[in-house]
């Protein structure tokens, strides 16, 4: 009986170690049976994967800038707003016709007189050759064009109610570019030469010389009444008020030279 568990025991023993071999065998002959497409594909499983942790860490680099950008980005809005709202408030006094300044000319001008402005040929002296210039305001490079000095909508909310009547901020500033467009215009006939101004002309730009150089307007800017021809200033019953309120804000002064009414282009006070 003992001998007959013993060869049980055994043989139980050896069919274990068969049983273990086989596995074993299996295992060799799955690891060898595609030895060299085996690496191949691990290698490009591993550079696919070392691809995809790359493109993570730099989503998470762009996050990480684009999380700190906000607040700068937020600054950035604030004072875009704050800069907005002096904008606007500096766009209440400032007139809509601030475009390039219109140089006005009278019917008379517009048939062609001052053919050459770059030309011009300001100096002093009296008009003893009728080609020699009259004196002109001058700074440092050459004739300086008359001022634009506009009227704030404070000046004009100081003014009467009687004294301000219709008149709108923006209408009084565009009166002040026909101004300038007519001094700037009586400029051009005094600096020019007698070749350089038309006929028709000629007569006018003598009157405006002579004017030029009498103590009251000598180097100032200044136009006459008659070359008051719009667009916004008229001799109507609004342009008189215009001129009325300007004259009050100290923009302009008015003197009467000969036959002629004058009026000067004052810096205010």
């Amino acid at each position: 009986m003992a001998v007959n568990q013993a060869g049980s025991s055994l043989d139980s023993l050896i069919s274990s170690f068969n049983t273990r071999i086989a596995e074993l065998q299996e295992l060799v002959i799955g690891r060898n049976m595609y030895p060299a497409s085996s690496i191949n594909d691990l290698s490009a499983v591993d550079a696919a994967l070392k691809a995809m942790e790359l493109q993570i860490q730099a989503i998470k680099d762009r996050l990480r800038e684009e999380n700190e950008a906000i607040p700068k980005a937020k600054r950035l809005i604030n004072a875009s707003l704050q800069q907005q709202k002096k904008l606007q408030s500096m766009s209440v006094h400032v007139p809509s016709h601030l475009s390039e300044r219109i140089t006005v000319l009278n019917s008379d001008t517009n048939k062609g007189a001052l053919t050459e402005a770059s030309n011009l040929q300001p100096g002093f002296g009296t008009l003893k050759a009728e080609e020699e210039p009259a004196a002109l305001p001058k700074g440092k490079k050459g004739r300086v064009s008359p001022p634009l000095w506009y009227i704030t909508a404070d000046e004009l909310d100081s003014l009467s109610s009687y004294m301000r009547g219709r008149l709108t901020l923006d209408k009084v500033n565009s009166a002040i570019n026909d101004m300038a467009a007519y001094a700037e215009t009586n400029a051009q006939l005094i600096g020019a030469s007698k070749k350089k101004v038309a006929e028709n002309l000629w007569e006018k730009a003598l009157e405006v010389r002579d004017i030029a150089m009498t103590e009251t307007i000598k180097g100032k800017h200044f136009f006459l009444e008659t070359d008051i021809k719009g667009p916004t200033l008229k001799l109507d019953n609004t342009g008189k008020a215009i001129l009325t309120v300007l004259r009050h804000l100290g923009r302009i002064n008015e003197t009467r030279i000969g036959h002629h009414r004058v009026i000067i282009l004052l810096k205010p006070q």
